[in-house]
């Protein structure tokens, strides 16, 4: 119960840019989990995610894998799509990105958020998507994606992530 409180409050940090408290928090987490053998692989792919936002590359890329590798021996469909989402986002990150990496890993983690009815992810992966496209010169392809996510976050009420897609989406020339 703990650890997924801490894994909560981590994102909760992450998401409100307090990264440095996000991490240490999230660290706590995933120790006690190995301390007791309960490792919940959510709470890898949260510090992870709150790595990326630190600029951690590396030690992002390590948690979401070893996340991964957890719900593949687990059967954890739900984390996996969440895993595979922050490997794509990595992808996304590198200079120059890793397109066509990133665009596989966005879409497996879609089309498995879809299957599971998880339409945050399926959001999130189109917003991915279409920031990926931008970067990369496809304009069309980029404001489709930003389209469908911007549409999905106004149907979910999902405020924080439709300002961050429209003020993506308002930045296009």
């Amino acid at each position: 119960m703990i650890q997924w409180s801490s894994a909560s409050l981590g994102v909760a940090y992450t998401l409100d840019g307090r990264t440095t408290e996000a991490v240490a928090l999230l660290e706590e987490a995933v120790a006690a989990g190995e301390s007791t053998s309960s490792l919940d692989p959510y709470t890898l792919v949260s510090l992870g995610q709150a790595y990326l936002s630190a600029g951690r590359s590396e030690d992002a890329s390590r948690c979401a894998r070893e996340a991964l590798d957890m719900c593949h021996q687990r059967t954890r469909r739900e984390v996996e799509a969440d895993a595979l989402h922050l490997i794509g986002d990595l992808a996304a990150r590198r200079e120059p990105p890793a397109s066509e990496e990133a665009m596989a890993h966005y879409r497996q983690a879609l089309a498995l958020a879809d299957e599971l009815g998880m339409r945050p992810l399926v959001a999130h992966c189109h917003l991915g998507l279409g920031k990926l496209y931008q970067r990369t010169g496809k304009r069309q392809e980029g404001h489709e994606h930003l389209t469908i996510a911007t549409t999905l976050y106004g149907e979910m009420d999902m405020r924080f992530w439709l300002e961050q897609a429209e003020a993506i989406m308002g930045a296009l020339p």
